[in-house]
């Protein structure tokens, strides 16, 4: 049976970015792997790490990892990923980075945690695709889970999902330097019903969705206006996701 390694930096990126892709790999056969690696529970946050959380409603008492850990358990119930994981890295504002400014301005001198991140990536062995961001809005999370996968896993095994929401926001947003040179773009058109799945699969992650897509009603609007665009970008009828591939 070939594999597929979907590779999450944060609870919600691969749901938001791919999960049609996902889908359609479940329907042909692959074994799928979901693994969201900066999820680690910090007690007592403060400062801008506990920002991060209030800023969405979730009261300073909470353990906001764990209920997003719980959203993103929900997400491949709906999807029926049966094989996932959540690993105990933690997130840039619990690495030193204090302002959002600072998460999207590149990795900070001494912030090496891909390192960490790959020698447990290696563990995953080499499946036969590997799904990894592309880097669209250069957060810090999203380019060390770069690095890390292009430390660790073969380039022909590699294909690379546009970021979302910073897709939505920002059309013509452009891959990370990191990515190697002379990628070609790779489209994964879907229908009605697995628009219908990832839409369904995205509200799961309720701690999210006001701030990132402007509330549920937005979820589907806003999904199935950016699909059906990428997919007439290419000149398809229903909906895509546009890939980068070697």
């Amino acid at each position: 049976m070939p594999s597929a390694l979907f590779v999450s930096p944060h609870l919600d990126d691969v749901a938001f970015s791919c999960s049609a892709t996902l889908l359609r790999l479940q329907r042909a056969g692959y074994s799928v792997r979901l693994v969201t690696i900066f999820t680690l529970s910090v007690q007592s946050p403060e400062g801008f790490a506990l920002a991060c959380q209030t800023d969405k409603g979730i009261a300073p008492d909470v353990d906001y990892m764990k209920l997003r850990r719980a959203e993103d358990a929900e997400f491949c119930r709906i999807v029926e990923v049966k094989d996932f994981a959540h690993w105990s890295f933690p997130e840039a504002p619990h690495r030193g980075y204090n302002s959002v400014p600072e998460l999207f301005a590149g990795e900070r001198e001494g912030d090496e945690i891909w390192r960490d991140v790959a020698a447990k990536l290696r563990g995953e062995g080499v499946p036969d695709l590997v799904f990894v961001p592309q880097g669209l809005g250069n957060h810090v999370d999203h380019l060390q889970t770069i690095r890390a996968c292009l430390e660790v896993f073969p380039i022909q095994n590699l294909r690379f999902y546009r970021d979302t929401p910073y897709a939505l926001r920002e059309a013509d947003a452009r891959p990370s330097s990191l990515l190697p040179s002379e990628l070609r773009s790779e489209i994964v058109p879907f229908g009605d019903a697995d628009l219908f799945l990832k839409v369904a699969g995205c509200c799961a992650y309720e701690s999210q969705i006001e701030f990132r897509f402007g509330g549920a009603m937005e979820v589907a609007r806003k999904l199935t206006a950016f699909h059906r665009a990428e997919a007439q970008l290419v000149g398809i009828e229903a909906f895509a996701e546009r890939l980068l591939a070697p």
